[in-house]
């Protein structure tokens, strides 16, 4: 395949192709972030008062809950998606590359469902 140059050692590979689906998610996740706090900023500035009871009575509500789960949702994919490119491209040893992807992972999916699990329990009413 080659005479062990480095332009000997990847001729023939190609591209991965996986640059533009990674960077397309960026960009929608992006935007989902944008219209998910635009629409909690105007729900907050909507509410009569900002005491325990009515964000817990507005966050319990099945519009509300969603959006706030969607929000969760896109915003550690996306923290997920630019910490990633970060460590590939800064991270070069593989055996730290893989850690600092897996402990990224676990980090994200974790705060995740931490996230996750808050909002339903506000609005499956277990707020206390």
């Amino acid at each position: 395949m080659g005479n062990g140059t480095s332009i000997g050692r990847v001729r023939g590979l190609g591209s991965a192709h996986h640059g533009p689906h990674h960077w397309l998610l960026q960009r929608f996740t992006a935007i989902g972030n944008l219209v998910l706090m635009m629409f909690l900023v105007v729900s907050f500035a909507l509410l009569p008062a900002y005491d325990f009871t009515t964000v817990t009575g507005w966050a319990s509500k099945p519009i509300p809950a969603t959006a706030l789960a969607l929000l969760v949702i896109s915003t550690f994919w996306h923290a997920k998606l630019g910490l990633q490119v970060l460590a590939e491209d800064y991270v070069h040893t593989p055996g730290n590359k893989f850690a600092v992807l897996a402990l990224l992972n676990l980090a994200a999916i974790g705060g995740g469902v931490f996230g996750l699990i808050c909002i339903a329990r506000l609005a499956l009413g277990g707020a206390a």
